[in-house]
């Protein structure tokens, strides 16, 4: 109620969370539903740091990336490796895992929030990716 009764007091970082919580439930629901978003009109070539800055936590796969930017998948793939030098899964998992490590140190978030606020699925993999990139485990981080 308090999104409806009272829309100011609500925080725009919390109005983002449960429109990506609504676009996933409604996504879950029906498989496609995402791909018939992101094709409803062609979307113009994005600056490829934007699209990754913007959509790095968000469950996308490489294709809807691309598409997002306005990009084949094989254009897509080709200029990410040009820019970055190694591939967008790798990129994703290490920007995430970065972002994580931040939010642990300078939040009073959860480990199972900040999973799932940075895009992993799974706390236990998280866990454990967290965990074999930096050394330590993300219930260590303070």
């Amino acid at each position: 109620m308090p999104y409806f009764e009272e829309p100011d007091q609500i925080e725009e970082g919390l109005i983002r969370i449960k429109m990506i919580e609504l676009m996933y439930d409604l996504a879950y629901t029906d498989k496609t539903f995402l791909t018939q978003i992101l094709q409803l009109r062609n979307q113009p070539v994005q600056d490829l740091s934007f699209v990754l800055d913007v959509n790095y936590t968000n469950r996308l796969s490489v294709n809807d990336l691309a598409r997002l930017s306005g990009r084949s998948l094989s254009t897509f793939k080709r200029e990410f490796q040009q820019i970055y030098n190694t591939s967008p899964a790798q990129w994703i998992r290490e920007k995430r895992l970065h972002k994580a490590k931040e939010l642990l140190e300078k939040t009073e978030m959860n480990v199972t929030d900040v999973c799932f606020t940075t895009g992993f699925e799974s706390i236990a993999h998280f866990s454990r990716t967290f965990k074999s990139y930096f050394g330590i485990a993300p219930s260590s981080v303070k």
